[in-house]
């Protein structure tokens, strides 16, 4: 097994060590939602802070009930009997990998954990380009192939999986994407995992989502939580809609192995959360807005310095290549060592390693204290605020530096000076 500390997590630490000893790094690596708790949602954690007891491994039934509430609010009826919750959504995919067996199908990019906990367990991944433009999805013209690929070499491929909205790349697989990959799933027997932790993150006006469970409900798994719509990642709870009681049967054979049961504080906060009212609606409103303002301005800076990059449309993500480097390893540690941001490589998320394309998180942009990002999150215009001013101003020398130095590299290349860099465009992956 070769597995190491999640990329997100040593890059954390990594920035923060950096920070004490006197370096300036803008933090751009991190996928934390960034806000602070809503005053209501700490008042009941702490109500039910003398409840010490263990509970229902499946989570308590006033927590299932609110969150097949909330399921079927979105036009998907849901049994609270198939509601799963663990301590965050995290744990709860991990646990569906070992109960579904089977290698399982990722797009390419997506998220570090998925990968790495198929290897934990013993299933091999098969990585599939997303469609150009998308992200979060493999390409179902490639899907069917890779498959049968896998089957024929004796592989037994259970499970394909999707982000929606994506992380790394913020992009929002279209409508009749997922319908083609929908129906490829019931053609191939596949169970669709889909997580769908950022759906009410989806901050483009023109987006439109749509669920692989409003195609194909009798083969969609959804996971989703608190930890970015209500950043409440800290506190650990996640939940899943299944399938059939069998699968329920043997998720929660392997839950209670491993966690036993939520944090029962945390659960009695969550099931008032999952009711969705009005202040927590609004909170919600708010948080979608600020992302989208700031993800949207951090991806002009990339832009303004010559990066190809979607423009994002849910979360706080984008995925920007920059060329004249040889890997996305070399352009993150150009910008970490030489200008002062911190990103995560492409790589990470299973990219390809020449490709010179790294992921950016415009969350930690908001404010160092709860006080600054709260101001974010009321404010008219988030970016004329001095602490997101000065930290976009940052960014935008720092690229503009960064650009520039490789510029002059690749001129001194083509007058037939020496030159350690590449020069040129991959094909991007999203």
């Amino acid at each position: 097994m070769n597995v190491t500390l999640s990329a997100t997590l040593a890059a954390n630490e990594d920035i923060e060590r950096r920070r004490r000893a006197g370096q300036r790094v803008l933090h751009l690596a991190f996928g934390e939602a960034g806000l602070p708790v809503h005053p209501e949602l700490r008042r009941r954690m702490s109500e039910a802070s003398g409840n010490n007891g263990y509970g229902q491994v499946a989570g308590s039934a006033e927590l299932r009930e609110a969150v097949a509430g909330y399921w079927s609010r979105r036009g998907l009826p849901t049994d609270a009997d198939l509601v799963v919750c663990g301590p965050g959504s995290k744990a709860l995919l991990f646990g569906l990998m070992l109960a579904l067996g089977g290698d399982i199908v990722l797009p390419m990019p997506s998220w570090v954990s998925y990968a790495a906990q198929a290897e934990i367990i013993g299933v091999r991944p098969i990585m599939v380009p997303a469609p150009p433009g998308e992200g979060g999805v493999p390409d179902p013209d490639l899907v069917a192939s890779a498959v049968l690929h896998a089957r024929a070499q004796g592989r037994t491929v259970t499970a394909l999986l999707v982000t929606l909205p994506d992380n790394p790349t913020g992009r929002l697989a279209r409508p009749e994407t997922v319908r083609r990959l929908a129906e490829l799933a019931r053609n191939l027997d596949l169970t669709i995992i889909s997580d769908e932790i950022y759906r009410d993150l989806v901050h483009d006006p023109v987006a439109e989502y749509t669920s692989p469970a409003e195609i194909a409900p009798e083969r969609t798994i959804i996971t989703s939580g608190l930890s970015k719509s209500l950043a409440v990642g800290g506190w650990r709870i996640g939940v899943a809609r299944l399938v059939d009681h069998d699968l329920r049967d043997r998720l929660l054979a392997v839950a209670s192995e491993i966690w036993s049961s939520a944090a029962a504080p945390v659960q009695h906060a969550a099931a008032y959360a999952f009711t969705e009212p009005d202040e927590l609606v609004r909170r919600v409103a708010e948080s979608r807005r600020l992302h989208g303002i700031v993800a949207r301005a951090v991806t002009d800076r990339f832009v303004k310095a010559g990066a190809s990059v979607a423009q994002p449309q849910g979360g706080f993500y984008l995925y920007p290549e920059i060329p004249g480097f040889e890997s996305s390893a070399d352009l993150t540690a150009a910008l970490i060592e030489e200008h002062g941001i911190g990103v995560l490589p492409g790589t990470a998320f299973g990219d390809l390693p020449g490709a010179p394309r790294v992921r950016v998180a415009t969350s930690l942009l908001y404010g160092e204290t709860s006080e600054q990002r709260i101001a974010a999150l009321r404010a008219d215009d988030p970016l004329a605020l001095p602490w997101i001013a000065e930290s976009l101003d940052h960014l935008e020398k720092g690229l503009a530096a960064l650009t520039g130095t490789r510029r002059i590299r690749v001129d001194h290349a083509a007058f037939g000076a020496p030159a350690n860099v590449i020069v040129g465009v991959s094909t991007p992956a999203w």
